[in-house]
């Protein structure tokens, strides 16, 4: 992960029936009053128009009984971490140990893993791949890179994405039967420096391999940082010092970061995502803004395919960044878990996507 712009902002706790200053989501209302005192005005024909022009949703109920377990997303934290040396693109050993245990895992769930393996300057790279759901209905890819920048532990970059990718399988695999979608659940190699942005990327052979194959796929989603948040006054920061007067001072919410062809889907994650407690923060933005195209998803943009980012952000709040200081202790697993419950009602309920 390198940069972030966050635009708008939503927050589970700033639903319009409650005062607040300038939220997006309820058309800039900045007076303290509440929704309760327009129902007592307008008759109910007004008050589905008035919903409908501040688009206000109802999130999706769950349709099945699930549980994120927080254990499992700690432990996937702690084994990734203190592989030694780091599992950086030098250590091929340590990647080769973080795909093993990535493998074990999506096989420990049932599942049947495939290894896409390739070749950089002469050593053998590889994405680790599972599937579930119809084998000849269109393709949704969720992704996540399992390799660090530098000598350091990568609790935050990108372990806690790793993590959140496998408890999502373990919990998509339980719902299977009923999914209308083929959900392809990809680990990358080499996302990186110095492979970064380049087609030695294991997202960028993955996406490639999906459209030399003339795969349908509806969209990608990828975990990028999901695990590191705080409450503390003026610990968000942005490129531009405007921003802060008009989005959050805290960094207690997580991203969703895409283009403005990627407003559907963006929508869908953000419907979803207020369903649980972590406060959401969204950005439709084009490309060729800072920090929109700084992870794998980016592949998906270049061979036509509608992709995300889920994100804390990177080092616009955490400190730690691509640093020795990444380390399991400084993440919040509560919040990483809500950010897992709400990718998995999105792809639960991919059907119902307007």
């Amino acid at each position: 992960m390198k940069v972030l712009v966050t635009i708008s902002t939503w927050k589970k706790a700033n639903t319009c029936h409650i005062p607040m200053l300038k939220n997006p989501g309820c058309g800039g209302i900045t007076t303290g009053r509440s929704l309760s005192l327009y129902f007592k005005v307008y008759t109910v024909k007004s008050v589905i128009l008035i919903l409908a022009v501040l688009s206000i949703t109802v999130p999706y109920k769950l349709s099945h009984a699930m549980e994120i377990n927080k254990n499992n997303l700690y432990t996937t934290v702690k084994t990734l971490s203190e592989i030694i040396p780091a599992r950086n693109y030098r250590n091929l050993e340590s990647l080769n140990e973080a795909a093993r245990y990535i493998k074990n895992k999506f096989e420990e769930y049932g599942y049947v893993v495939q290894e896409q393996k390739y070749m950089v300057e002469g050593r053998e790279y590889k994405n680790i791949i599972v599937t579930a759901g119809p084998e000849d209905a269109p393709t949704m890819v969720i992704g996540a890179h399992y390799d660090v920048c530098g000598d350091q532990a990568g609790a935050d970059d990108n372990a806690s994405g790793v993590a959140g990718l496998l408890e999502f399988s373990r919990l998509i695999k339980a719902a299977e039967a009923t999914l209308e979608y083929k959900i392809e659940m990809v680990a990358y190699t080499l996302e990186e420096p110095p492979f970064f942005k380049s087609e030695f990327m294991g997202s960028y052979i993955h996406a490639k391999s999906l459209y030399d194959s003339k795969r349908d796929v509806i969209g990608m989603i990828v975990l990028e940082m999901i695990g590191y948040f705080t409450d503390k006054q003026n610990s968000q920061t942005y490129p531009l010092s405007l921003m802060k007067l008009f989005y959050p001072s805290k960094g207690d919410f997580i991203a969703l970061v895409g283009r403005f062809s990627d407003g559907s889907l963006l929508k869908h994650l953000r419907k979803n995502m207020q369903s649980t407690t972590v406060n959401v923060s969204t950005l439709k933005a084009p490309s060729f803004v800072a920090g929109v195209d700084f992870s794998d998803h980016l592949n998906y943009w270049k061979m036509g395919y509608n992709a995300v980012m889920i994100t804390d952000t990177a080092f616009f709040r955490n400190p730690n960044y691509h640093q020795t200081s990444d380390t399991i202790e400084t993440l919040d697993f509560d919040r990483m878990r809500e950010v897992v419950k709400g990718l998995y009602l999105a792809i639960l309920n991919q059907g119902k996507r307007q």
